[in-house]
């Protein structure tokens, strides 16, 4: 049933047992919440339990354990007022996390807005990649691409204090947004750099990149599924196959990247063999892909060969791409 449908029905429910109000609420937690529930069931993609709680933990600022423990605590008009406008959003199609303004991702818990995509648990498998991947201690510099709401960088940051990590992001809200996440938590080992990609950064200067890039095809159907109507459509579709950032990328990577540096891109689930392909064309060497805890393959790893005749060779074959 479609939102808008399912507040028409419950305020006729409403309606026929006596209460006008528009659309009440029962009064106490555990009534609160199980209605609200089966509300959201009827979404599409919805994790309708752990919605409401959210929603409910949003308007009245108690916590789920609060919740657990006093089910027959009695609710304010003014909580269930603001309740009520949050989840009118939610049933509207409104993403939870723009409605929260907020978004667990790794062990933070980051400011979310409309400019920038909301982060993924699937993307925290690039997290994983880095982590197990690159060595802890030394002074690497890593850099995060199309970094929105700053993710990735503030988490490999937070894990990594010798690490420096630098974050790239093209929306100027975004890019903002990165910043005011990246100072919430304190990491001065991370910086937010607006830019397109990696078009400033000097060459032969970086240890690792990592990325979220826009993969779907412009006319994929999921753009109008779920939360995806609401996010930024450049932090989602990259042209007629989805693969032009991650096209890009990998052409400015072999100029910015020292010899032996380690990428890793997400990317769609059928995406594998294009992604790999990109990679092996651009000169990368121990190409990887990697599956997602959905089993679904999810990110493509690889890194540049060491110094010689075939990096030299490489460079000059994707010179005039790179720039």
């Amino acid at each position: 049933m479609r939102a808008d449908k399912l507040l028409c029905a419950k305020q006729g429910c409403l309606e026929k047992s006596g209460h006008t109000d528009d659309v009440q609420r029962p009064s106490n937690i555990g009534a609160v919440l199980r209605e609200t529930t089966e509300l959201l069931a009827a979404l599409p993609q919805a994790s309708p339990y752990l919605e409401a709680r959210l929603l409910l933990s949003a308007a009245t600022g108690r916590t789920h354990t609060e919740f657990l423990a006093r089910p027959e605590t009695e609710l304010s008009a003014t909580d269930l007022a603001h309740f009520d406008r949050l989840l009118r959003r939610r049933l509207a199609g409104e993403p939870i996390a723009y409605i929260r303004g907020r978004q667990a991702f790794w062990t933070l818990d980051l400011r979310v807005t409309p400019a920038t995509l909301i982060p993924r648990p699937e993307t925290e498998l690039l997290v994983e990649l880095a982590l197990a991947r690159l060595p802890a201690k030394a002074p690497l510099r890593v850099l995060d691409a199309g970094s929105g709401s700053g993710a990735i960088a503030a988490a490999l940051a937070s894990e990594r204090p010798a690490w420096t990590l630098l974050a790239t992001e093209h929306n100027s809200e975004a890019a903002r947004l990165a910043d005011t996440n990246l100072r919430t938590y304190r990491l001065g080992n991370a910086h937010v750099i607006r830019c397109d990609w990696l078009q400033p950064i000097a060459r032969n200067s970086l240890d690792a990149i990592v990325g979220n890039p826009p993969y779907l095809s412009a006319t994929d159907p999921h753009l109008g599924q779920g939360d995806l109507p609401w996010e930024p459509r450049p932090a989602l579709a990259a042209g007629p196959d989805g693969l032009d950032a991650i096209r890009t990328l990998c052409a400015q990577a072999t100029s910015r990247l020292r010899p032996t540096g380690f990428i890793a891109l997400e990317h769609g689930y059928d995406q594998g063999p294009a992604a790999r392909a990109i990679f092996e064309w651009h000169g990368f060497e121990d190409i990887l892909t990697h599956r997602d805890l959905g089993d679904r393959e999810r990110a493509t790893t690889g890194r540049l060969p060491p110094p010689g005749p075939h990096s030299t060779l490489i460079s000059s074959k994707v010179a005039a791409s790179s720039r």
